[in-house]
């Protein structure tokens, strides 16, 4: 796969997200680095790239099957023009508008031109934050 050298942080957040809505548990741990870590809002960790592959291997065949991800950037800062720092708004669900409830933070490195994620937080929203983000 070729990736030109400007790629975006949009473009990151976009292929995550088209490797969750085709239930692609490999195209999915391949946008985290090799050594990647992984916190869900369930407070499960895992620790590099083939334990996301394979917990998303589960994910996409059974708890998960057939849903479609949103995700949102809110806010991105860049302590240097390798890290990006991105916090994002998401939401998995099946049928036509898949609603946020997550707040996720995914903490990027530009490796050979490539967004790839190091880490990687993911926390439900609060009763008022959905509602705040739901009217937007």
């Amino acid at each position: 796969m070729t990736v030109k050298s400007g790629d975006t942080v949009e473009e990151f957040l976009e292929r995550v997200q088209q490797a969750w809505n085709a239930g692609d548990a490999t195209r999915y741990a391949a946008q985290f680095a090799e050594d990647a870590s992984y916190v869900i809002f369930m407070g499960d960790a895992m620790f590099g790239r083939a334990a996301i592959a394979q917990t998303h291997h589960e994910v996409f065949t059974r708890w998960q099957k057939g849903t479609r991800m949103t995700v949102k950037p809110i806010d991105v800062r860049m302590p240097d023009e390798s890290t990006a720092v991105v916090t994002t708004v998401g939401g998995i669900g099946k049928g036509g508008r898949v609603d946020v409830d997550k707040f996720q933070t995914f903490t990027l490195r530009r490796r050979d031109g490539r967004w790839e994620c190091v880490a990687f937080q993911n926390t439900e929203m609060s009763r008022r934050s959905k509602r705040a983000y739901r009217s937007r």
